[in-house]
C-alpha cells in the first residue's frame, strides 16, 4: 500500500512563529475556523484551549507535534486538498494567539491527485475529537 500524504504541513516561516509562540505560551493546538470570526483563518491557541469533540477531524500536525483540527463540515469540503499553515505580515483574529505579533497565520490549499486521493482512500478516515 502507499504512504497516504499528509493532509496538513507547514511553511518554515510558519514553523519558526509556532517556535516562538510556544515559548511564550507552551503547547500549541490550531483549529481551522469554517469562516466564522477570522475568515477561514487557522486558530492558534495553547494546546487544550479550545475543546475539540466529535465534530472536529485531526488533520495531522505540524511543527513537531502541533495538532491542527478542522470541523468535521469543514473537512468535507477541504478532503480533497492538502492544507499548508503559512504566515504573512497584517493583524489576524483577536482570538488567535498571532494576533498581537503584527503577523496571521493563513491556510495554502493544493488539490491532491489521483495517486494521493486513492492512498488517503485507502488509510481511512482520519480520528475524530472523541476517539
Amino acid at each position: 500500500m502507499t504512504q497516504p500524504p499528509p493532509r496538513v504541513l507547514s511553511t518554515p516561516e510558519a514553523d519558526g512563529w509556532i517556535a516562538r509562540l510556544t515559548a511564550s505560551h507552551g503547547p500549541l493546538m490550531f483549529h481551522q475556523s469554517g469562516g466564522c470570526c477570522d475568515g477561514s483563518a487557522p486558530m492558534c491557541y495553547p494546546r487544550g484551549e479550545f475543546r475539540v469533540g466529535g465534530q472536529d477531524v485531526l488533520l495531522g500536525h505540524i511543527a513537531g507535534d502541533v495538532p491542527v483540527w478542522i470541523g468535521a463540515a469543514q473537512f468535507e469540503y477541504w478532503r480533497h486538498t492538502q492544507l499548508t499553515i503559512d504566515v504573512v505580515p497584517g493583524r489576524g483574529a483577536g482570538m488567535s494567539l498571532e494576533s498581537p505579533e503584527g503577523i496571521r497565520f493563513l491556510t495554502r490549499s493544493r488539490v491532491f491527485d489521483d495517486a494521493e486521493a486513492a492512498a488517503l482512500e485507502a488509510a481511512g478516515e482520519p480520528p475524530r475529537g472523541d476517539t
